[in-house]
């Protein structure tokens, strides 16, 4: 389970946390505007933007779970098990395999105003990227500075969903979650009013009564709302990186899994295993991870962009602690 996230302050920032209950050896990856992404059924991209995410390489191969590419445009995918549908090789499409479908939009597009564009030409097929990794089921969040959308394929077809709350969780289907939203409507970070009854002398006992109300569990439905309350009434107070980079972490903190809270079988837990934070506008990849606190970051644009190999990052691991005595 993921929650992915977007924030604008003095620059745009994208990211996300990956929930699960192993790793498959996720590492910060640079794609530079060179690097020859071979498309199943699309061909040899030569050229193309460059894109820093974080990702599982294999063969030498980015399988990016979430990216932004030099132009400022971001997109996750989240997991979307049950509904997810990709269908077989169509005719006057652009078929395209669920593993590529981030590096296809990243490659090219500039704008989610463009990724719509691109959009109507794809057909999402069912072909893994080997034996070993079957298509993933997922939906996806594609968000620039200007605005954020929701990707689905089910079996009703592709379907782009305006995303105003720029908030993407998991199950179930986007304009269901973004429905369940009127059930919270009076939610506030303001302290509540007495609307019970005009005759009871009620009054608050605490802070922070004003979003009573507020789901706190893990599911995806409840981490929809509460990533979605936190992040629409969030106030960043300074205008340094610092300050923004911070401030989207703690947004993101809302629903952090921790160890022990959702166990998914013989023993093992689902956790947060990396939260991210990039700033898009600037190409600058923040992280934490589960068992390292500590943000680390790693800037495209230190690297060579008009390289023809991937760069990689394995994650810091192992708590970073700062003596002060």
């Amino acid at each position: 389970m993921c929650t992915a996230a977007t924030l604008q302050t003095k620059d745009f920032y994208f990211g996300r946390t990956l929930d699960y209950d192993f790793s498959y050896g996720d590492e910060v990856t640079v794609t530079p505007r060179n690097y020859p992404f071979c498309f199943r059924c699309m061909g040899t991209m030569k050229k193309h933007f460059a894109m820093i995410g974080m990702a599982y390489v294999d063969q030498e191969y980015p399988l990016y779970y979430d990216a932004v590419n030099e132009k400022g445009l971001g997109m996750a995918g989240l997991n979307f098990v049950g509904n997810a549908v990709y269908g077989e090789m169509v005719r006057n499409k652009n078929n395209i395999a669920q593993f590529e479908f981030i590096p296809w939009v990243l490659t090219q597009c500039a704008s989610v105003k463009e990724a719509r564009q691109l959009l109507e030409k794809v057909n999402l097929t069912n072909m893994p990227f080997n034996k070993e990794l079957p298509p993933a089921q997922l939906h996806w969040i594609i968000a620039d500075t200007q605005e954020a959308v929701t990707v689905e394929c089910t079996k009703a077809g592709l379907r782009v969903y305006d995303n105003p709350v720029g908030i993407l969780t998991n199950n179930p289907p986007f304009e269901q979650q973004i429905f369940q939203l009127n059930n919270y409507m009076s939610l506030s970070p303001r302290e509540p009013q007495n609307n019970f009854c005009s005759t009871l002398s009620l009054h608050t006992y605490s802070r922070g009564m004003g979003a009573l109300g507020l789901p706190g569990d893990l599911s995806s439905e409840s981490r929809f709302v509460r990533a979605a309350f936190t992040r629409m009434n969030s106030v960043c107070t300074g205008d340094s990186e610092e300050d923004s980079v911070s401030q989207f972490f703690h947004i993101l903190g809302a629903v952090e899994q921790q160890k022990g809270c959702c166990e998914v079988g013989d023993g093992k837990y689902e956790v947060t295993l990396y939260t991210s934070c990039c700033n898009a506008s600037r190409g600058i990849y923040y992280y934490t991870s589960y068992d390292n606190h500590q943000i680390s970051a790693v800037d495209m644009n230190r690297e060579d962009l008009e390289g023809n190999k991937i760069v990689r990052y394995p994650l810091i691991h192992g708590e970073q602690i700062r003596w002060q005595n």
